[in-house]
């Protein structure tokens, strides 16, 4: 599975390039989006080093990376990512994350939405996120892309699952 630009009402979420690395760690680069997911913000070297594995693709055959960009339709600016791991069971686990100045206006929601929709055409059938209890922000982007809180934790964090029929 590849990633392809999907378009929603105010985005497109266009598939990672390394080349995104510059402005992304501009966006990325707030020490308070690293308050739930832990670790720092990364160089703009460190960013494009991440970036090169992750366009490479998975080393496992049968687990697909993807990996999208953000960008705002208003002004054409970069604002945050989407990601999907694929495994060959139709399932996906996703994230997501919004730079500080785009937070609160309903984005991550439609960008999470937009993925689940996709994913969904791609026949993908449990989809899951990980997200620390206390990041009511994230429960909330779960909630609009029609996830629900299992009970399940995983290294301290809900386990969020929307699963469909095949």
């Amino acid at each position: 599975m590849h990633t392809e630009l999907i378009r929603t009402a105010r985005l497109d979420l266009l598939p990672l390039r390394v080349d995104h690395a510059e402005e992304m760690s501009a966006v990325l680069g707030d020490p308070a989006l690293h308050t739930f997911i832990g670790g720092t913000p990364l160089t703009v070297e460190q960013l494009r080093a991440r970036y090169e594995r992750l366009v490479a693709g998975s080393p496992d055959p049968t687990v697909s990376w993807l990996n999208w960009v953000l960008r705002r339709h208003t002004d054409g600016t970069l604002i945050g990512t989407v990601q999907a791991t694929i495994t060959a069971r139709h399932s996906a686990e996703i994230a997501w994350i919004i730079g500080t100045p785009w937070q609160g206006q309903g984005l991550a929601s439609e960008a999470a939405r937009g993925l689940v929709t996709w994913l969904v055409r791609q026949y993908v059938r449990t989809i899951t996120a990980h997200i620390h209890p206390d990041h009511t922000a994230s429960a909330a982007v779960a909630t609009a892309a029609g996830l629900l809180p299992t009970g399940e934790q995983h290294d301290g964090e809900t386990v969020w699952r929307l699963s469909l029929s095949a």
